[in-house]
């Protein structure tokens, strides 16, 4: 049986990443199986916006951890994020889209487009936009442009220029829009904040998406949060 790599509960009595490690830990109410790709900063982003505490089960993909009989029993797709509510008899949830529409639900469902019914179901468009183009698509963009072992010029044209369109329908909308859907943060600004700096990640690529001006200013804007702050600050265990 898979042994996880456990990390310190967050958010306990507002204590820094650094100091969440006690002697005396308690139960966190979530689980969050986690490795810091987009998706997974998402959630952790979400908990701490809540002022949830969570305890961070660590799934290095490259390791193959997602793969164990334990992980896939709490997602059979063997993908991270996941969590386990540990307030609702350990309820599992899977794919970060639905994640983040759970938390909200049950915390705070202004983040979720609030009572009014336009607004929720704006909400879901960005957020379900995020997920089936605007993460796929640049992950993909990444693959060819940073990963993949064959220089493949169809693959790197083909994600490139579907990503750069993203990015321009994304800058539109913030042209408009202090956050993605109107003056308050919502799921759907959680959901594409991390996927918006994956350009950078490849020095091939990134200087292309330097310039929506628009995307750039939320992004400043995201970035002064506290939640932002907090999950750039949580540091990988050793896994030997």
């Amino acid at each position: 049986m898979l042994n996880f790599v456990t990390g310190p509960i967050a958010r306990v009595s507002g204590a820094s990443v650094s100091r969440r490690l006690s002697t005396r830990r308690r139960m966190a109410d979530y689980s969050l199986y986690y490795f810091p790709t987009p998706n997974g900063k998402k959630i952790s982003m979400m908990l701490e916006e809540l002022g949830q505490t969570y305890d961070l089960k660590w799934i290095h993909i490259g390791k193959n951890m997602q793969f164990s009989d334990e992980f896939v029993k709490v997602n059979p797709n063997s993908k991270i994020p996941a969590i386990v509510d540990h307030t609702t008899d350990d309820m599992a949830v899977f794919e970060s889209g639905a994640i983040l529409e759970y938390l909200a639900e049950k915390h705070d469902t202004k983040l979720a487009g609030g009572n009014d019914l336009k607004q929720r179901y704006n909400v879901k468009e960005w957020l379900y936009w995020q997920m089936a183009g605007f993460g796929p698509m640049l992950g993909q963009n990444n693959f060819f442009h940073l990963y993949s072992k064959v220089d493949d010029p169809i693959g790197k044209e083909r994600y490139m220029k579907e990503s750069l369109r993203l990015f321009g329908v994304l800058d539109k909308q913030l042209s408009e829009n202090k956050y993605i859907c109107g003056d308050e943060l919502t799921i759907a600004d959680i959901a594409c904040y991390w996927w918006s700096y994956s350009p950078a990640l490849s020095d091939e690529i990134k200087d292309k998406f330097e310039g929506f001006e628009n995307v750039k200013r939320w992004q400043d804007l995201i970035s002064t949060r506290d939640s932002v702050a907090k999950v750039n600050a949580i540091e990988m265990p050793s896994f030997d």
